[in-house]
């Protein structure tokens, strides 16, 4: 499905999804053995981003790095299937074995899809759900979990707010082109996605508002995120009125 990732990868680096074998040199390894938790060194790769986003935010505490550094990867997971989803009506099998992550890279290079073409999923909420939801985003809480302290409801958060920021990405680009039907698949597939437990009242309203906050604006050159709970950064006392819907 060459073409299909082609025309995914043309929404945004978020949406891009490497398949031809990464360079020489590089530290790309199947998000399985991550997930697995098996064996502490498996672990070393998610450590060194958390740490390496914290050192660059100037993050005040190590969770504030891990939560950002979280937030991007869920983005990456929700983008490369629901991309093509909305487009195509087909999605990569995204198979935690055949995903590659470097955690040194970022977005399009950090992942490499070791499938084919052959390896594609319906575009359902059903397919959808268990290639991202259950094999990817409930294993990396796990592993977030053992990297550090770090709450379950940020995680859960920040997965709602990245499924959330993937479908105005489409709704923009569907807009931009023309493709009212992208738009329209992406809504019914994002809103049968947050009909579960784990994603229900992530978010609100129609703006797609978070109901818990990432932390970024605690970073010394932090501030508000588009979607972000507060409509004033803690700390202000502007904070106490009411949020805007």
């Amino acid at each position: 499905m060459s073409e299909e990732l082609a025309e995914a990868a043309s929404l945004g680096g978020f949406f891009a999804l490497r398949t031809a074998p990464p360079p020489a040199g590089g530290d790309h390894r199947p998000l399985a053995r991550l997930y697995a938790g098996e064996d502490p060194a498996d672990d070393a790769p998610l450590h060194a981003r958390v740490d390496r986003v914290a050192a660059r935010l100037g993050a005040p505490e190590r969770r504030v790095g891990a939560s950002v550094a979280h937030l991007g990867l869920a983005a990456r997971l929700w983008s490369t299937a629901l991309g093509p989803a909305a487009l195509h009506g087909r999605f990569p099998a995204l198979d935690p074995a055949t995903l590659h992550w470097d955690p040194a890279l970022t977005s399009p290079d950090d992942l490499w899809w070791a499938g084919d073409g052959a390896g594609t999923r319906p575009g359902t909420v059903a397919a959808l759900r268990e290639a991202v939801h259950e094999a990817h985003l409930v294993p990396l809480h796990e592993a977030f979990a053992r990297d550090g302290r770090i709450s379950p409801r940020l995680l859960w958060g920040n997965a709602g707010s990245a499924l959330a920021g993937a479908l105005r990405e489409l709704t923009r680009w569907a807009r931009a082109h023309d493709r009212p039907e992208v738009a329209d698949r992406a809504a019914v597939l994002v809103r049968g996605l947050f009909d579960h437990p784990d994603l229900a009242r992530t978010v609100r309203g129609p703006a797609l508002r978070r109901t818990s906050c990432c932390l970024y604006y605690r970073c010394p050159s932090g501030g508000l995120c588009g979607d972000c709970v507060f409509d004033h950064a803690p700390g202000t006392g502007l904070e106490r009125r009411a949020p805007a819907p």
